[in-house]
């Protein structure tokens, strides 16, 4: 589980993304869906604080409404994953991760196209779904900004700072609900470590390549974690 979680947050301090599509599936497997999740969420917390301040400010507006909606959103995820049976719920979330790479391969918005505010909206909304239940709220996100002709800079921070947003409503909902459990924070903290050790690296080397091949890289990621998720189910 620590070379998934320092592999996971590498791709994430490169991409923006991938802490949860790449971990969840990979603790599934050792522990139970619900605590998946809630370690996810607690772990992208605390990466997330870690770096507010680097993101802070190459942010897109559009991150406001998509973080509000979300946490919003986010408790009917986990109240849906707390009365699903775990087996259909690895079969989900593994749908997530695979409909998460269909998603980005559809061809890219002409260059000044400018989403309208019910695709701004069910982004939001979407996202806080998927974060109560799969730890994932990158599906509807990662498209919504990497489809766009914006820069990588922007696109990366405006991710990190909506994960921010849903990993803190997905952790204090969890709490509220009595769905965290003590042996959940305990795994976040063992793994913590390697997820900063991570993500330093792949911040370090997001600066090092261009914007076609980071943009090639965020699609092979999600392409790796649909092949990884569909080989588990069969």
């Amino acid at each position: 589980m620590v070379s998934a979680g320092l592999a996971a947050a590498f791709v994430r301090g490169l991409s923006g993304y991938g802490l949860a599509i790449l971990l969840v599936p990979v603790l599934g497997l050792v522990i139970s869906p619900q605590s998946a999740v809630v370690t996810s969420n607690l772990l992208a917390l605390l990466i997330g604080l870690v770096g507010l301040r680097k993101v802070a400010g190459h942010s897109e507006p559009s991150i406001w409404p998509i973080s509000i909606l979300a946490m919003v959103a986010t408790p009917l995820g986990l109240w849906a994953l707390a009365i699903t049976d775990p087996a259909v719920s690895r079969f989900l979330i593994a749908m997530v991760a695979i409909a998460a790479f269909i998603i980005v391969l559809l061809p890219k918005r002409v260059e000044t196209y400018r989403p309208h505010f019910l695709e701004t909206g069910a982004t939001g909304i979407t996202a806080g779904v998927l974060t109560g239940f799969a730890g994932m709220p990158g599906p509807p996100v990662i498209p919504y900004y990497l489809r766009r002709a914006i820069d990588p800079q922007t696109a990366r921070a405006s991710m990190m700072a909506i994960f921010l947003a849903t990993s803190i409503a997905g952790s204090l909902a969890a709490l509220a609900l009595g769905l965290m459990e003590m042996k959940d924070a305990v795994l976040a903290a063992i793994l913590f470590p390697a997820i900063l050790i991570g993500n330093a690296l792949g911040g370090f080397a997001f600066g090092k390549v261009s914007p076609a091949l980071w943009r090639s890289f965020a699609g092979l990621v999600l392409g790796a974690a649909a092949i990884g998720a569909l080989a588990k189910l069969v």
